[in-house]
């Protein structure tokens, strides 16, 4: 019974020192293979800065790694001097701005009165969010700038950049979604002790949802901060266009004469891609975060 029993603890000994040799292998090679995909997905940025440091330019496999009495910050005073940063971050800025504020109250309330408000043809209505999902913007764009540019004269205006863009479906499933999810009890209370519905959506809906108006902030962030084509359509004037279109510009026309286009171009990218970087580093832990159970307590 002894040596029958010390057998058995010894193959179980070596069982359990297998699985574990098992598992660290396993959790060795998924650390590596992510160590990989991260070194994939950050090498351009990578190369974007140093490529934008580098006086002179070297798009070979070796400019990756330049000598460093090749860096310096004269790429950013050439595109500085070219297209004037400071105006176009400003004309990104304002751009942005007021497509984050207009998609984020927009989508506020068409969110609410889709999850929480009951009215006939609801359920279609919400159907036809969806359905404008599907929909590509370059469709709609030359009955836009019809709208817009003529019947409305607003060209070279940041109203007419800013027009097409005030409401986002995506932004209005995001907040009906998170209204789903908050207890309807918390709503009958307040309704039965005689608060409004825009008093209940600011007053306790709205502290609730951090979560998702982060979100929809960030990504209505990055597609006003990169557009293009809409802000090239409905701007003519320098002063007026965004970094975007000022890069694209400088591209076509001032880059072939430029000394260090290669860099020029790298530093203008490293600053339109700066903020939206910035951004979700900053708010990268508020995604997972939130107050919900708060105020569901006691």
């Amino acid at each position: 019974m002894t040596a029958t029993a010390t057998a058995s603890s010894s193959a179980g000994k070596r069982r359990r020192r297998t699985d574990a040799r098992g598992s660290a292998s396993r959790s060795l090679g998924a650390k590596g293979a992510l160590l990989v995909g991260a070194f994939a997905f950050l090498f351009p940025f990578y190369y974007m800065v140093i490529g934008s440091l580098q006086k002179e330019p070297d798009s070979s496999p070796a400019g990756a790694f330049p000598h460093p009495g090749n860096l310096s910050l004269h790429n950013y005073a050439a595109i500085n001097s070219a297209i004037s940063l400071g105006r176009s971050l400003v004309n990104s800025g304002i751009f942005t701005g007021g497509v984050i504020i207009c998609t984020t109250v927009f989508g506020l309330l068409a969110g609410y009165a889709l999850a929480r408000l009951h009215f006939r043809g609801r359920g279609t209505t919400f159907a036809l969010v969806l359905l404008i999902q599907v929909v590509p913007f370059q469709l709609l764009m030359i009955p836009l700038y019809v709208l817009i540019v003529r019947d409305y004269g607003l060209a070279d205006s940041y109203l007419g950049m800013i027009l097409p863009f005030a409401i986002n479906t995506g932004a209005v499933f995001i907040f009906r979604q998170f209204f789903l999810q908050l207890p309807p009890a918390m709503f009958e209370a307040a309704r039965m002790d005689g608060a409004g519905e825009l008093h209940i959506l600011f007053r306790i809906a709205l502290p609730l949802c951090r979560p998702a108006l982060l979100s929809v902030v960030l990504l209505s962030f990055t597609g006003p901060w990169n557009e293009f084509l809409w802000p090239f359509l409905v701007t003519k004037r320098q002063d007026m266009q965004p970094l975007a279109v000022s890069l694209a510009n400088y591209i076509s026309t001032v880059a072939a004469a430029a000394a260090n286009p290669f860099g020029a171009i790298l530093a203008g990218a490293c600053v339109l891609a700066a903020p939206a970087v910035a951004l979700y580093i900053l708010f990268q832990r508020h995604f997972t975060s939130t107050d919900l159970d708060s105020a569901t307590k006691g």
